[in-house]
């Protein structure tokens, strides 16, 4: 815990970001095999579902208090922005390669960026915006011209991506001024709310396999965005938007082995210029954190409990504005 808390806040933000994103990675490929199976709702539902159980069987003791929230609206509509990209992304899973969904939500990155900078008065700068941009080389490196790509299918994760950004920067926002478990409780409670009123339409009874993943999905759900909600309060959400582009990694991954989608030489090369990229900003982004911390250690005589409530203070609010 000692060394975790040594960190700077932009390299564990970071780490949790990149773990959040492999939890989603396999909560996708599970969501492909079902919507094999199920229509997409079904899926949805079930994923949001499993959630909230799992949020309450961690949350029941504090329940009441944690429902209480400054900004009910904005609450509700930064979990609907989620609830919409998951529709739009698992409905876009029977039709489409994994590998191929996961490269078109790539555009994620920028538009994160873009709202930040629109919403949150974030500090985009020119060497961040290269490496979001040359990560995006690397996706359409993958997703190179094809008959696939311009399928009307295609535009389902370019929604699901545009949903998510708006997702990411509203947590950013109400992570500045409510408790993070506030926000997952009502991330997990819209989604059921608004599936449940839909997947009446579209149920099939599911084996006794599939309940069982679906069960999976909600819980992997669940851990995936509280890691996603912790890395927001860390860092600059445009800072850490370029990270996702790591699912493009994972989904070639999950492909091969699940699925025998074998990656090709692009695929290789774009996920190249992808950790390129990553390694790229993680190192600009910590020497900015380094440098800021370095400066705000106190010069001047001062006692030993001051001294350790500076160093606090920068290690919570020191993120690079690169």
């Amino acid at each position: 815990m000692k060394r975790w808390n040594a960190l700077t806040p932009f390299t564990r933000g970071a780490v949790m970001m990149l773990g959040a994103i492999l939890v989603f990675s396999m909560m996708d490929a599970t969501a492909k095999y079902l919507t094999d199976r199920h229509h997409a709702m079904q899926v949805v539902w079930a994923r949001y579902t499993f959630q909230l159980i799992f949020v309450f069987m961690i949350a029941a003791p504090r329940l009441g208090p944690l429902l209480r929230t400054r900004f009910p609206i904005l609450q509700i509509g930064r979990s609907a922005f989620l609830f919409l990209a998951t529709i739009c992304f698992f409905s876009s899973l029977p039709h489409l390669k994994l590998v191929t969904v996961m490269a078109i939500f790539e555009v994620a990155p920028l538009m994160i960026c873009l709202f930040a900078y629109l919403f949150l008065g974030e500090r985009v700068g020119w060497r961040r915006w290269i490496g979001v941009l040359i990560g995006l080389f690397g996706a359409l490196i993958i997703i190179r011209p094809g008959s696939e790509v311009f399928e009307p299918a295609a535009l389902l994760p370019v929604l699901a991506a545009t949903f998510f950004a708006a997702y990411a920067v509203s947590t950013r926002y109400l992570g500045r001024a409510e408790h993070p478990w506030t926000s997952f409780l009502y991330t997990a409670l819209i989604g059921t709310i608004g599936a449940s009123l839909c997947v009446p339409f579209f149920w099939t009874t599911p084996s006794w396999q599939d309940a069982l993943m679906m069960s999976a999905l909600g819980a992997g759900a669940g851990f995936g965005h509280l890691m996603l909600i912790r890395s927001l309060l860390l860092a600059d959400a445009s800072a850490l938007a370029l990270f996702t582009y790591s699912s493009l990694i994972y989904g070639a991954t999950w492909g091969f082995l699940i699925f025998s989608e074998v990656p090709d030489v692009f695929t290789v090369s774009g996920s190249v210029v992808i950790v390129s990229a990553g390694v790229f900003v993680w190192y600009r982004e910590n020497r900015a954190n380094r440098a800021s911390m370095v400066s705000s250690k106190p010069v001047t005589h001062s006692t030993p409990a001051t001294a350790a409530k500076t160093a606090q203070l920068a290690t919570r609010s020191g993120t690079g504005s690169d």
